[in-house]
């Protein structure tokens, strides 16, 4: 008995199947030293010392359930360029199975950041919106993986690889699997039917208005959640923890971070984690909790990090 307890390492997250459709970009981080600042303009110079790349948006979800031994799949676009080929290099080095499209008239979205001394300098973005061709045959695969999966979730970053999300937000309830949203922008009724949103407090003030107190925060999450026919609205709030909504409850939970380091990609952490747990045939409450824990722990790490299940359950 004590040898079991002494081996256990959580729920059986390995024997989990997420697909994870959205917008996928690359993340680029240019590291240097600051010890001037331009004679052409008030601005500091940053001599370049080290580079990295690191998967983002929606590969950043991908990547997040793969570290935590869920076997994870990416469905989105990305550019017929360098870029594109470095993020399928990427997925492939993660253990994650690639579904991306290459879509010839556009660039893979690229979100360089500039850091000099620990402090981003400056952000630089590449993006342009999909073809309509290639968004109809995204949706096509995207039936078809269906089956081969138990948890969907849906990351949208406004970048535009999510503009059929209601067709495939239907086609994966009526299959029956968990449907997770990471939603964005100022029309939440196209995620009508999913089984989670997961917005930030600014995301949804967006949608339902400002509040003065908790009792009121409370009645408009439920008569969003209501509205859109969610099981669940799990509402992510920095440094005021997390709390999710259900039918017959609410549950918060306090921030979980020892120390704040970054917040980038915390968000894809936490909804990686409760994909993982809910798949794992976990309870909301328990899913919140592990989530929680989990961006705790990412916060702690520069730039878009991840989590392994040693580090939560170890």
């Amino acid at each position: 008995m004590s040898t079991n307890v002494a081996t256990y390492k959580g729920p059986a997250l390995d024997q989990v199947r997420i697909l994870v459709v959205g917008d996928v970009m690359l993340d680029r981080y240019w590291f240097g030293d600051v010890s001037r600042i331009s004679p052409e303009a008030p601005v500091p110079i940053v001599r370049i010392e080290k580079r990295e790349a690191r998967l983002g948006g929606a590969a950043n979800v991908a990547r997040n359930a793969a570290a935590l031994g869920a076997h994870a799949g990416l469905l989105g676009v990305v550019g017929a360029d360098e870029a594109g080929a470095e993020v399928e290099q990427m997925l492939q080095d993660g253990g994650i199975r690639s579904y991306l499209k290459r879509d010839e008239a556009i660039s893979t979205i690229i979100k360089l950041r500039v850091i000099g001394r620990q402090q981003q300098m400056v952000r630089i973005d590449f993006e342009e919106p999909p073809t309509d061709a290639v968004l109809r045959d995204k949706l096509v695969q995207f039936q078809a993986l269906l089956p081969d999966y138990d948890v969907i979730v849906l990351s949208d970053y406004a970048k535009g690889s999510l503009v059929n999300v209601a067709d495939m937000i239907a086609a994966a309830r009526a299959a029956g699997k968990v449907v997770m949203v990471d939603p964005k922008g100022d029309d939440f009724t196209r995620y009508v039917g999913a089984t989670v949103l997961t917005p930030n407090k600014s995301e949804l003030r967006r949608i339902v208005g400002s509040w003065n107190s908790e009792e009121q925060l409370t009645a408009k999450a439920q008569q969003l959640r209501s509205d859109l026919k969610l099981d669940a609205l799990l509402l992510t709030r920095s440094e005021e923890g997390m709390t999710l909504y259900t039918e017959h409850e609410r549950f918060h939970m306090p921030a979980a971070a020892r120390e704040v380091y970054d917040v980038s990609g915390a968000g894809d952490t936490v909804i990686a984690t409760m994909a993982a747990m809910l798949g794992a045939g976990e309870g909301w409450q328990k899913a919140v909790e592990t989530a929680n824990r989990a961006g705790g722990i990412v916060v702690g790490k520069l730039g878009t990090a991840t989590v392994t299940r040693e580090e939560l359950f170890g």
